[in-house]
């Protein structure tokens, strides 16, 4: 799932992966197969390939995913893309994912592909490490700055604080960039829940 996300946040589609895995000598048949299993279900239900990979003996359980997907040329977004004067967009509430919420997460491939197909979208990254983090990775490729307002921030329920919700990651929505006209244009869809942080 974070590498689905990972394509999705270049507005892509993800078709095929590479799955190796380190297994410790104190995990048994029936845990390997419940993994397997897990990583085939989530596989087919976004219809990607498992084309291959390996398993192997480890100390610790390692699991090593490579994942390839595609994108229309005129709809691949890179973190590089974000220009003055743009509106800062999130796909949904961060902050507390550590409490589970990032083991069973859903990757906002559906929300990517929508966004990429029907706006100009200038910038997008998925929020893994934190939103500053991955804001500033926006930030630095684009060369811009960004003001943020902390009242239009959506903060999960499980939330600690402001700073948990800014720094703690794991929260895989998407957060993005485009025009102001275009964010006009994305406001008068209100069935969409993405909200404008900045």
């Amino acid at each position: 799932a974070i590498n689905i996300s990972d394509i999705a946040s270049c507005g892509g589609r993800p078709k095929h992966c590479l799955v190796s895995l380190g297994i410790p000598k104190n995990k048994n048949v029936e845990f390997t197969d419940k993994l397997c299993k897990g990583m085939i279900a989530i596989a087919k239900k976004y219809n990607i390939n498992i084309v291959g990979g390996d398993i192997s003996r480890a100390r610790d359980l390692t699991i090593d995913v490579s994942m390839l997907g595609f994108t229309e040329k005129e709809n691949l977004v890179l973190r590089s893309g974000a220009i003055r004067e743009d509106m800062i967009f999130i796909s949904g509430g961060i902050g507390g994912s550590v409490k589970g919420k990032h083991l069973t997460f859903t990757p906002r491939l559906k929300e990517a592909r929508y966004l990429v197909e029907h706006f100009k979208v200038n910038a997008m990254i998925d929020i893994s490490d934190g939103l500053i983090q991955d804001l500033g990775h926006i930030l630095e490729e684009s060369r811009v700055g960004a003001l943020l307002y902390e009242d239009l921030i959506p903060l999960n329920k499980d939330v600690h604080s402001l700073n948990d919700a800014l720094y703690s990651g794991e929260d895989f929505e998407l957060l993005f960039t485009m025009p102001q006209p275009q964010a006009r244009k994305l406001f008068n869809r209100t069935h969409i829940l993405f909200k404008p942080i900045g």
